[in-house]
This record gives C-alpha cells, sequence and structure tokens, in this order.
C-alpha cells in the first residue's frame, strides 16, 4: 500500500436506540459486533463498531446510538447514505430477508449498470446493498441466517449530499487523490485506484435542498483510511497547504486520526491501520466485552451502571 489514501477506512453514524441498533446490524445484517466501546467525550454513552471478522477498514461501521436523541434530518452537507458490496444474484435473498424483519425496500434498480436495493435502518439511515460489476473478493463474515455466498463484503462507497459539488470534488482529486469516473443526473462519482474495494464516492449536487439536521438516523462522519502515523501526518500538511483547519493527531485506541471539515460541510476523518482492533482484546474475542478508554477505566462500574443492556 502506497502512501496514499486507500479508500474508505470507517463510517460513523448516530443511532437513537443501543439494543435495537445492535440487534438490526448483527441479527439482520449479519455483521460482526467487533466492539463494545464508550463515547471517549460520553463515557455514558457505548460506541459500537461493527464489520468483518477483524474490522478490516473498509468494513467497519461505528454509531453513537445516544438514547432517545431526536431524530435527525438528511440534506445538504451531510454523508447521506451507506452503500454495501454484495454477491451476484444476492438481491433476492436480501429482498426476502428484509421482509422477513419488516424493513421496507424504499428503493431498486441500477446505478452506474450496478444493480442495488435501498432501505433504512430502524433510526432511518438510509442503507444500499450494491452488486459491484467488477466482483469483490473480500472475506465475508458469516452468520446462521446469512450466508457467505450472499452476505456483505464490505463498503461499496458512500453519498455525500451538497448544495455545490465543486470545492468537495477539489478535496477528493487534490487532496484525497481520487478521480471523476462518471455522471448520472446530479450524481457525480469519484474512485481511487488505491484500493480495489470500499473506493468510491459518490456526490449529489442538490442546491435546493435543505440543510442537514445530525442526529438519530444520519451520518456523522466518513474517514478515509491511510497506512500508519507517518502518511497521516503527510496528509495532515496537505490539507493544511489547502486552507482547511484540521485537528492534531488523536488516539483512538484502534486507529490515529486526523478530523477537518471539507468546505461543502462534512466531517471527514482520515484514520490509521494501525493498531487495530485486537491490541486489547483477542480476534476470537472481538466486541464480547466492554472496552473502556484508559482514561475512563477508573469509573467503570459507574458506566456499566448506566450502560442499556443488549439483551
Amino acid at each position: 500500500m502506497e502512501n496514499r489514501v486507500s479508500g474508505i477506512h470507517h463510517i460513523t453514524a448516530i443511532a437513537g436506540n443501543a439494543r435495537r441498533n445492535h440487534a438490526f446490524y448483527t441479527n439482520v445484517l449479519g455483521l460482526r459486533f467487533i466492539k463494545k466501546t464508550v463515547n471517549f467525550d460520553d463515557p455514558h454513552t457505548y460506541h459500537f463498531y461493527f464489520g468483518d471478522e477483524a474490522g478490516t477498514p473498509g468494513t467497519i461501521l461505528t454509531f453513537f446510538p445516544w438514547e432517545g436523541i431526536n431524530k435527525g434530518r438528511q440534506g445538504t452537507g451531510m454523508a447521506t447514505e451507506i452503500a454495501y458490496s454484495v454477491p451476484p444474484d444476492s438481491l433476492a435473498f436480501w429482498m426476502e430477508r428484509l421482509k422477513e424483519f419488516s424493513v421496507k425496500v424504499s428503493a431498486s434498480g441500477t446505478r452506474f449498470g450496478e444493480h442495488y436495493l435501498g432501505f433504512e435502518d430502524p433510526d432511518g439511515l438510509p442503507l444500499t446493498l450494491i452488486v459491484p460489476t467488477t466482483g469483490d473478493n473480500r472475506r465475508p463474515w458469516e452468520t446462521e441466517g446469512v450466508g457467505a455466498q450472499v452476505a456483505t463484503r464490505g463498503f461499496h462507497s458512500i453519498t455525500l449530499t451538497l448544495k455545490s459539488v465543486a470545492r468537495t470534488a477539489m478535496v477528493l482529486t487534490d487532496i484525497l487523490d481520487y478521480k471523476l469516473a462518471g455522471q448520472e443526473g446530479n450524481r457525480y462519482r469519484y474512485v481511487t485506484d488505491a484500493v480495489t474495494n470500499a473506493a468510491i464516492v459518490d456526490l449529489i449536487e442538490a442546491p435546493a435542498v435543505e440543510s442537514s439536521y445530525n442526529a438519530s438516523g444520519t451520518i456523522h462522519h466518513v474517514a478515509f483510511r491511510v497506512r500508519d502515523e507517518k502518511v497521516l501526518m503527510e496528509f495532515r500538511e496537505k490539507v493544511v497547504d489547502h486552507g482547511l483547519p484540521i485537528t492534531d493527531k488523536i488516539d483512538r485506541n484502534y486507529f490515529f486520526s486526523l478530523y477537518f471539515r471539507e468546505p461543502g460541510g462534512v466531517l471527514f476523518e482520515l484514520a490509521t491501520d494501525n493498531p487495530g482492533f485486537t491490541v486489547d482484546e483477542p480476534l476470537a474475542e472481538l466486541g464480547s466485552h466492554l472496552k473502556l478508554p484508559p482514561q475512563h477505566e477508573r469509573n467503570r462500574a459507574a458506566i456499566e451502571k448506566v450502560l442499556p443492556d443488549l439483551g
């Protein structure tokens, strides 16, 4: 892997009920629950991580499940749709599975020649399953209800909705080394050739759409993948050189991060591959234990007392 951004690292969203969120993503979608921890800034709220067996970058979906939080609003200045890659001939299975769990399919068809199904999670977060024309050989996580022949492989793409795409597109091309791959109507597709999967960012230009409101059922931020801390700090210099404010390096226990807001309003993160999710529990036990950031460990008893039971 070169000193480049290598597609999507993870996506973080907001939910309104921890137990419901956990059940949907593990039971219905069949993702692995890879880490149960807490919000660094609000340790009485969980921070969930879902992904493949090891939490490989490009498969990691995370949530802040704030109990009873207001419902958010999809709109401009926000990432508005998470798309997963699924195998050929699997959409019929997913149509039936979603129906079995009373999840309404909101859209279906083709996009850039790829077949897809669109639906929402219990908080109204837009999700899409897409069969990529290029294939996807990533090893899936299997469950009793979702076998390898139909299971999600990880992210296909993320969609950002914007008043205007021009300045966001410049960040993608000039800083993150994406290239425009195509356009369908007001949807512009940007792709990096640094990786073969989790490599797509779609921009929707919607000048008449109202601004977003970040709360339950919306995406908090999108993280892009870099190899290590050295590459991370090289990209910090690039962001600074383009005149955008960016944070100092932050240790998130499982990766190191930088955050900046691109000109269209979407919060971007750059996150490293290292050290990974086995830094504090074995691969076979990922997600089995409540793992607290060191600064909150002394308050474990009080934190455990207020966190919701996941059933």
